[in-house]
């Protein structure tokens, strides 16, 4: 079975690179969304929906149905996605859950890219800071130095446009307003990944409400933060290999 990681923002692929040598799939491939590196096609609008619709484009390529996983907005295509391409998936896994509920409140840097002006001056300092310092800054988060420094490389204007179109596209309450949908993602076995110290992402509380209305199991990561995959790749492949081994032994 073929398992696909999709990864957020402001990332690279990079991210994935301790966990996969973990995971027990022998056919592990990513996914980079447009803008996030990969290029930025001048006629992709970067809205949540245009994603979802990027990520079913992408998936309809497999021969079959694969398990999809993802982390900060790639986990939030895969949501999306699990609601309503079920037939794409065996099965889904994401970060990123408690993001869909009508109290989640966006994080600052969050609020800042969905404020017109605002958010153009941030993400063009963003695009202008040295890549050392924004290195040093993905590594204080949890990130290897190696990681960090791929991941820097891969912040530019495309990624800036496709952060301001992205996060204006899902400003509540339309985020919120998927919640009762979250239903539909009950189609497949899912895993709701809370990692305790992420403040992205709404919290445990949040993650579990989340996880309860999609049917999903919940796995917690305890004391790990956003990067969860860089800071602790042991714990995040044990989770994941755990739902992976129980869906093929049911199988």
């Amino acid at each position: 079975m073929t398992l696909v990681l999709v990864h957020g923002n402001p990332e690279t692929a990079a991210i994935w690179n301790d966990l996969i040598p973990l995971l027990d799939d022998d056919d592990v491939q990513t996914l980079s969304p447009p803008g996030f590196g990969s290029p930025l096609p001048d006629n992709f609008d970067a809205t949540s929906d245009a994603y979802v619709k990027w990520l079913a484009s992408e998936l309809s390529n497999f021969d079959s149905p694969v398990d999809l996983l993802g982390h900060d907005w790639g986990g939030g295509h895969v949501v999306r996605l699990a609601c309503e391409r079920p037939d794409l998936i065996r099965s889904w896994a994401s970060d990123i859950l408690g993001v869909f509920t009508p109290e989640y409140v966006w994080h600052d840097r969050a609020q800042i890219w969905q404020t017109p002006d605002a958010g153009e001056e941030a993400v063009a300092a963003m695009v202008s800071a040295d890549p050392a310092d924004t290195a040093a800054r993905y590594q204080s988060l949890g990130m290897s130095a190696d990681i960090a420094n791929q991941v820097a490389d891969g912040v530019n204007s495309d990624m800036a446009r496709a952060i301001l179109s992205l996060y204006r596209s899902a400003a509540q309450p339309i985020v919120g307003d998927f919640f009762p949908t979250l239903a539909n993602a009950s189609a497949r076995p899912g895993l709701a990944i809370i990692a305790t110290d992420d403040p992205f992402v709404g919290g445990e509380l949040l993650g579990r409400k989340a996880a309860t209305q999609a049917s999903a199991e919940v796995g917690i990561l305890a004391g790990e933060g956003h990067w969860w995959m860089c800071s602790n790749p042991e714990a995040g492949a044990s989770l994941i290999n755990s739902f992976l081994k129980k869906l093929n032994n049911d199988n």
